[in-house]
Parts: structure tokens; C-alpha cells; sequence
């Protein structure tokens, strides 16, 4: 091994002897190199190969190609790049060679080797390394169209690209990503051609002996790809995909015609098509070229006329596709519409009483979705509706009375109004809801009871609460509860509820510090109390939360009835309880607080 890492060392010699003539570097950094790059070559040419060795190589030599072109740049010399860079990047394409083919499977090993190639090889060098990754990893369409992408951007090359499409076609013949990206590739080579064609016509050259075919000139390639794929994937999704890509070009008009009517034709019981076809309407008479209208006014009733279009497409869907999916596209657009900011006081009407009219056809047709009920309520409440924000809300939880949601909503509607039945609710609630999912509702009823309620009449909900909520829900519910109790009662009531939870696992840190804090916070703190709050939090933290031994530490140094002398044996604890990397973290922190750094 010892004669191969000679070998490897003295095929260096040539460029770092240029190195140094040409006064990149000094003899003493060139002495430096040749020791790190024999420490390197030892490393990936031993018998237990490790890949961090390879990655470490590449890197290094990946810094040294960046060390000498800013030192090229500062001396404005740029000969010599053969004998000096192109040498050391061929090197580095054969630690990447070795290294993808002993972990073929890592991708990002081969899209490193990739990035590489793009900044400091050729791009003949790079075609090649596609292939290889490629030949190993053709079960991965996102790196045939990386390499497809490349071939038509970077090279230049439509052929190349349009081939390699193809045969990723043939390993993934029902990829819609594929698809998409071949339709967009041949419309980009078409406009390509187009815009070349102008070009030589404004020039008055002679374009006759040319290959500018009218076909492929109008985007017939991609026409065939769009038949191809919308035979093989089916579903109104992939049809828009495609359309959306087709008016990115001005030249495919007749395409996009064609794309929208056969939309309209195969897929009319998809509410994405009727969506889409609603949302056009917003788009129609500003792609006409018409005049804009000049007044605050005259564009208002325009678009007005618009979403009045809109609108009767929606309303044509839900009558030919009474379905939810459908009703809830209708209702998101009215939402989005009404969310629009707008001057016109009209406008701002319509849009409301469209949303309002929706939300109300839909209930009654039973095809109202949980989360658009939700969105309904707000809205009531938004427009202080309190009513009939009360009877959509109670609807909800007739129609969803699983759902810890609708009631919330239910509650917040009647504590708006008011209501004296709020406690009745609250426990009506808790009846249907598993107790799973009750957090917010144990959360929402303490608040309310704290403003509104006697302090004794909170604390029996919290105490409620902490039998029935368990797991790490129980943990949000213990720091509210602590702090309702030192909001309330002071520092006296918030040691007796930690107290009475102390034994109640799990907790938070935050449970335990909250409690140090508000020590700290009196006028006399106790040492002994403090010392009770870190025990008690390390007892369930400490093998993990360095943290919490640091300031442990602090105090007993800081606090004037601390004792200096209990620190080494903390840390000492400290060290046989704290688990991997928290060790070192530890480690380091109590150091940098040694040299008064902390």
C-alpha cells in the first residue's frame, strides 16, 4: 500500500511544482499539502474502506481548486490551468468513480459527484456520469428528468434530451412528473426553434434548406405527447397539469384549445374541472385585449360581472355534480373572493352574500363538509350574525358531534352571546368526545371559568381535567395549571399544586423551571426550595438536558446560601447520568463557565 501511496503522492509533484513556480503558494504550504494529501490517500486505500474518508478527500480537494482561483484572481494569473486544476479534477472524478461504485445505492454520493462535474468538468464528462448513475438508478424518475434537464438547458441538446425522456418512458411508462416534463421540454424547443426562425427571417437569410418543419414548429411533438399521456393517466389533475404547462407558450393556442375542450369532454364528473372552468371566467375578457376600464368604479363592476360568471359555472356544477367535493370548491372560491381586498363598498356586498348564500344552499343540502362549517361559523361571528352563528354551530354538532372542533365552535358562539348554559355545554361535550382528544376543551372551559368563575370553581376543572387527560396531552394541561395557580394564588399556590402533581409523570422541563422561576422571583428565595425544584427535574431529565445541571451548578455558585462545594459533586452526577452527545455539550459548557466565558 505503501508504494501505491508513493506512486499517488509523485503524480502530484508536476502541478504542485507549478504551484509553487508560478507563486500561488509558498514551499512551506506545498510541504502542508503533500503531508494532508498522503494522510488522505492512506485513508481511502486501505483494506476497511469508510465513505466519510472519500467525502473528505473530494472536499478537501474541492477547497483546494477555490484556494487557487481567488489567489489567481489576487495575482491575475490564469495560465497553466492544464498541469494545475484540470489535474487535480481528474483526480478528484476518480475518488468520485471509486466511491460510486462501492456505494452504488447513494444517491446523493452520485448528485455530489453531479454538482461537482457541473462547476469543474466538462459538460462530455458530465453526459457521462448521468449515464453511469443513471444505468444504477433508473427506478428514479426525478434524476432521469435532472439529466433530461440538463442535456436541453446546459447543452444545448433536444435530441439527447428528448431520448433520454423516452427511455425513462419505457421504466416508468405511468409517471405523470415524466410526462409533464417531456411535454414541457418539447414546447420549449418548439418556441426555441420559433424564435431562431424570426431571427434568421429578420436577418434575410435564407431559412428554406433549414430543418424548421411546420410541424414541429406549431408544438406537434408535444401534442403527441399529451395524446400519448392522457390515454395512459387518467384524472382531471393530470389534464390541468398539462394545460397549465401549455399557456406558459403564446405559440400553443390551438393546443390549449384543444387540452381544454377535451378537459370538459373526459372528465365532467371531476369537480377539478368544473373548478378550473369557474376560474377561467376570472380570466377571459383581460386576455382579450380589450380597453381596461379607467375608473375605481367601472373595474369594481367588471369584476363584479366577472365572479358573476364565475358563479354561474359553480352554481351549473352543483346541479349537474351535487356532490360535497364539489360544493366545497364553490364555497373556497366565494371564501378567496370575499378575502380580496377591495375599495367598492358593492362589491364587498356581492361577495358576501354570495358566501352566505353558498354556505346556506349546501347545508341544507346536506353536503356542507365539516371544515367549511367551521369556516362558516367565523364568518357569522366576523359579522357579529350571533344567531344564526348559534344555529349553524348547533347543526354542526348534530351533523359532527365526534368532532372536539364544532364544539369548540359551539362554545365560542354562546360565550360571545353570553349564554348561561356554558357549563352544561362544556360537560354535554365531554359526553360525546373520546377523552383522547378533550385537551382543548379542558383548556378553553379553564379560561373561560377564570373569567367568569370563583378561583375554586377553576381549579375543580383542572383537577377534573388531570384524571381524564393522560399521555403527553397531560403534560400541556399540568403547565397551564401551574400557571392559573400563581396567577391566581401566588407563589404559595403554585408550590401546593406542584405539590400535588410532583408525582403525576409525564412533565415538561418547562413544569419544573416555571417553579425556579417563580422562587426566584420572591423576595426571599430559598436555597432549599431551589434544590428541591433541580433534584426533582433531574430525577427526570437528567440524562438528557445538560442544560439543567449548568444552571444547577450556577445557582449553588451564585446564590448567596449556595454552597461552592456541593458543585463538584454535581458535576461528577452530572457525568454518570448525562447520555452521548449531551455528555460533551456538558463537557465544553462547564469549561467555558470555568474560564468565566458563561
Amino acid at each position: 500500500m505503501a508504494e501505491i501511496i508513493q506512486e499517488r503522492i509523485e503524480d502530484r509533484l508536476p502541478e504542485l511544482e507549478q504551484l509553487e513556480r508560478i507563486g500561488l503558494f509558498s514551499h512551506s504550504e506545498i510541504k502542508a499539502i503533500i503531508k494532508k494529501a498522503s494522510d488522505l490517500e492512506y485513508r481511502i486505500q486501505r483494506r476497511a474502506l469508510f465513505k466519510e474518508d472519500f467525502i473528505n478527500y473530494v472536499q478537501y480537494e474541492i477547497n483546494l481548486l477555490e484556494l487557487i482561483q481567488r489567489r489567481r484572481t489576487r495575482i491575475r494569473y490564469s495560465f497553466k490551468k492544464d498541469e494545475i486544476e484540470n489535474s487535480i479534477v481528474r483526480r478528484v472524478q476518480g475518488v468520485f468513480r471509486r466511491a460510486s461504485a462501492k456505494w452504488k445505492d447513494d444517491v446523493q454520493l452520485w448528485l455530489s459527484y453531479v454538482v461537482f462535474c457541473k462547476k469543474w468538468a466538462t459538460k462530455v464528462q458530465l453526459s457521462k456520469v448521468f449515464s453511469a448513475m443513471l444505468a444504477i438508478h433508473s427506478n428514479k424518475p426525478a434524476l432521469w428528468i435532472m439529466a433530461a434537464k440538463w442535456e436541453m438547458e446546459d447543452r444545448l441538446s433536444s435530441e439527447s434530451a428528448r431520448q433520454l425522456f423516452l427511455r425513462a418512458l419505457r421504466f416508468h411508462p405511468e409517471c405523470p412528473k415524466l410526462y409533464q416534463e417531456y411535454f414541457r421540454m418539447e414546447l420549449m424547443h418548439a418556441e426555441k426553434l420559433r424564435k431562431e426562425k424570426q431571427e434568421f427571417e429578420k436577418a434575410k437569410m435564407e431559412v428554406d434548406n433549414l430543418d424548421y418543419a411546420e410541424e414541429i414548429l406549431s408544438g406537434e411533438l408535444a401534442r403527441i405527447i399529451y395524446k400519448n399521456s392522457v390515454s395512459i393517466i387518467k384524472g382531471a389533475e393530470f389534464h390541468v397539469s398539462l394545460l397549465s404547462i401549455a399557456q406558459l407558450f403564446d405559440f400553443a393556442k390551438e393546443l390549449q384549445k384543444e387540452i381544454y375542450d377535451d378537459l370538459q369532454t373526459l372528465h365532467t364528473d371531476d369537480p377539478l374541472t368544473w373548478d378550473y372552468v369557474a376560474r377561467r371566467e376570472l380570466e377571459i375578457q383581460s386576455q382579450a385585449g380589450e380597453e381596461q376600464p379607467a375608473t375605481k368604479q367601472a373595474r369594481a363592476a367588471e369584476m363584479c360581472q366577472k365572479e358573476e360568471r364565475c358563479c354561474a359555472v359553480y352554481e351549473e356544477a352543483v346541479k349537474t355534480l351535487p356532490t360535497e367535493a364539489m360544493w366545497k370548491c364553490y364555497i373556497t372560491f366565494c371564501s378567496e373572493r370575499l378575502t380580496k381586498k377591495t375599495s367598492s363598498e358593492l362589491l364587498r356586498k356581492k361577495r358576501l352574500e354570495r358566501t352566505m348564500t353558498a354556505f346556506r344552499k349546501a347545508h341544507e343540502l346536506k353536503l356542507l363538509p365539516e371544515l367549511q362549517y367551521k369556516q362558516w361559523v367565523e364568518l357569522l361571528l366576523h359579522h357579529h350574525s350571533l344567531k344564526e352563528a348559534l344555529e349553524v354551530a348547533i347543526a354542526g354538532t348534530e351533523l359532527f358531534s365526534a368532532s372536539v372542533t364544532m364544539w369548540q365552535m359551539k362554545l365560542q358562539v354562546l360565550i360571545e352571546s353570553k349564554s348561561t348554559d356554558i357549563t352544561t355545554l362544556f360537560e354535554e361535550a365531554f359526553v360525546h368526545l373520546k377523552p383522547q382528544v378533550c385537551l382543548p376543551l379542558w383548556i378553553s372551559w379553564a379560561e373561560w371559568s377564570e373569567g367568569t368563575k370563583s378561583q375554586e370553581d377553576t381549579e375543580a376543572i383542572f383537577k377534573k381535567a388531570i384524571l381524564v387527560v393522560a399521555g403527553a396531552d397531560s403534560v400541556i394541561l399540568k403547565d397551564k395549571y401551574l400557571d392559573w395557580a400563581y396567577r391566581s394564588g401566588g407563589y404559595k399556590k403554585a408550590r401546593a399544586v406542584f405539590r400535588s402533581l410532583q408525582e403525576r409523570r409525564p412533565f415538561s422541563v418547562d413544569f419544573f423551571r416555571k417553579m425556579i422561576q417563580f422562587e426566584k422571583e420572591q423576595e426571599s428565595t430559598k436555597m432549599m426550595n431551589l434544590r428541591e425544584y433541580y433534584e426533582r427535574a433531574l430525577r427526570e431529565f437528567g440524562s438528557v438536558d445538560s442544560d439543567l445541571w449548568m444552571d444547577y451548578i450556577k445557582e449553588e455558585l451564585n446564590h448567596p446560601l449556595g454552597r461552592a462545594e456541593n458543585c463538584g459533586q454535581i458535576y461528577w452526577r452530572a457525568m454518570k447520568m448525562l447520555q452521548g452527545e449531551a455528555v460533551e455539550v456538558f463537557v465544553a459548557k462547564h469549561a467555558m463557565h470555568q474560564t468565566g466565558q458563561l
